[in-house]
């Protein structure tokens, strides 16, 4: 629905492209309600304006901190106009309706990242402008809003391209949604500032700060060691989305370093598991992040405090297991909690949030798509569901080498899936993992027969893929012809 603009109400900090705007206004004769600087702002473009305060016959106060906070400013905003009754009341009332809503923020984060004093960061804390900017969002059926110095011109277009100062339903909810995402961005930034208990050591870097802005208490209870740093969090939380998939299973252990898994196993006890896991890959597992699915008792402990590693993860602690883990100062002890995770997970890019479902999908054996005349043992179908497992939590490309619920090695973070698979044979070559016999696991699937030829000539005997190549024929017919068992998951698991 297309609705023409009649009146404005701008209040701006930032100025810079809006001389436009205010000119194409006034040449479709809508009136104008400013306030302070801007209202002079306006005046010098030698542009007609009306006060604010005329049209709420009260004073800007308190500094200016308060002077559109008044029921004929927001009347004017959130009235609707479909509505008879907000109507009736609009007209008894003598409150104009405002069609368009030009405010920014204070700027809050710079003020902030400026190390300036506590009493100028608080100032900097917008409380008209905000609440002006969701009353206008709301109200997108009736009202335009700009919250930004970026819409100026975008609006100023629109009216170019029409011809007239009108928008489209459409726009308004554009410009509607935009404000929600500058006001919630607004919101937290405030709520950091003063959440100082969530700032960390640093952050990726010493000469970088960090802060975290969540609840860990609901995730885990630190037993002993630092406070945990932006890295050791992004570890953590890799360890946990690992584990999570491995809830159920046997006694399960996993070393992770850079949010990759260098270690991994499931045994008959969480010693064997662990030690199992250590074998993968003992060079990296220094100053690992180690995670349980069961309790840790005190033979593991012992094994475990020969290492030293960052955190340790597990839902419980033997007492003693416990006691002797503390004996190290610094190493992190988290006892995991029972917790539900957001199923959206959000990264930042660019100047906004990539927003995505997070990967729940696990594939079982009566999910595999059998694409081979040989069909791989039993046990190398559960080493394949182990193996897929670990390929979803790990940076692509990426190639999973597997043998009896253990992970040999694996190649992470390649830009050549061939690239990884040799990066995972060398490796488990160099720790004398035998690999005749063993599952490939990879996230997506192969362009090109390469993959399967390098691994076959290794000795390794199954392999899982999503399949979905236009060649997957070529890495069939390899596999048929030198009896390599292949299943298809049909799901891909990239992770970036």
């Amino acid at each position: 629905m297309k609705k023409k603009i009649k009146s404005a109400l701008i209040s701006v900090f930032s100025k810079e492209g809006l001389e436009q705007l205010i000119s194409l206004l006034n040449e479709n004769d809508v009136v104008i309600y400013s306030t302070g600087g801007t209202q002079k702002y306006i005046e010098n473009l030698g542009f007609e304006v009306v006060p604010v305060e005329n049209l709420t016959e009260y004073p800007s106060i308190l500094g200016g901190r308060v002077k559109t906070l008044h029921p004929k400013v927001f009347g004017g905003i959130l009235n609707q106009r479909k509505i008879e009754s907000d109507q009736y009341e609009i007209e008894k009332y003598a409150i104009p309706e405002i069609d368009l809503v030009v405010v920014d923020l204070y700027p809050f984060e710079k003020t902030v990242s400026l190390g300036s004093s506590e009493e100028e960061i608080i100032e900097k804390i917008d409380i008209g402008g905000i609440s002006l900017i969701r009353a206008a969002a709301k109200n997108f059926n009736d009202v335009t809003v700009l919250s930004k110095k970026e819409h100026y011109n975008e609006l100023s277009q629109i009216f170019l391209n029409k011809g007239m100062a009108s928008t489209s339903l459409k726009e308004r909810k554009y410009f509607a949604t935009e404000s929600f995402s500058v006001s919630s961005k607004y919101d937290k930034a405030i709520f950091d500032y003063f959440n100082k208990k969530n700032q960390l050591r640093y952050g990726e870097n010493p000469h970088q700060k960090g802060w975290f802005s969540g609840d860990l208490e609901k995730v885990f209870s630190q037993l002993h060691g630092k406070q945990v740093s932006y890295n050791n969090l992004l570890d953590i939380d890799a360890a946990i989305m690992l584990m999570q998939d491995f809830e159920s299973s046997p006694p399960t252990f996993a070393i992770l370093k850079h949010n990759n898994a260098c270690g991994f196993a499931s045994k008959s006890n969480v010693k064997e598991a662990y030690l199992a896991a250590l074998e993968a890959d003992p060079v990296s597992a220094f100053g690992g992040i180690l995670i349980s699915n069961l309790e840790i008792d005190l033979e593991t402990a012992s094994e475990i405090n020969t290492l030293f590693c960052e955190v340790v993860i597990a839902p419980a602690y033997d007492k003693e297991a416990l006691e002797l883990l503390k004996s190290k100062k610094n190493r992190i002890i988290l006892k995991q909690k029972h917790t539900y995770f957001p199923e959206k997970i959000e990264r930042s890019c660019l100047n906004g949030i990539l927003i995505q479902q997070r990967d729940l999908a696990t594939e079982e054996i009566k999910t595999f798509e059998l694409k081979t005349n040989f069909q791989p043992s039993e046990r190398q179908m559960k080493d394949m569901v182990f193996a897929n497992k670990i390929a979803k939590h790990t940076k692509s490309n990426t190639i999973v080498l597997v043998k009896n619920l253990q992970l040999l090695a694996s190649g992470t973070g390649q830009t050549s899936r061939v690239d990884a698979l040799h990066q995972a044979i060398n490796k488990a070559k160099s720790f004398k993992f035998n690999l005749k016999d063993a599952v490939m696991a990879s996230d997506a699937f192969f362009p090109f027969p390469d993959c399967v030829e390098i691994a076959g000539k290794e000795g390794i005997s199954a392999v899982i893929q999503p399949g979905g190549s236009l060649k997957d024929n070529l890495s069939i017919e390899y596999c048929n012809n030198n009896k390599i068992g292949m299943v298809f998951t049909g799901i891909r698991h990239f992770k970036h």
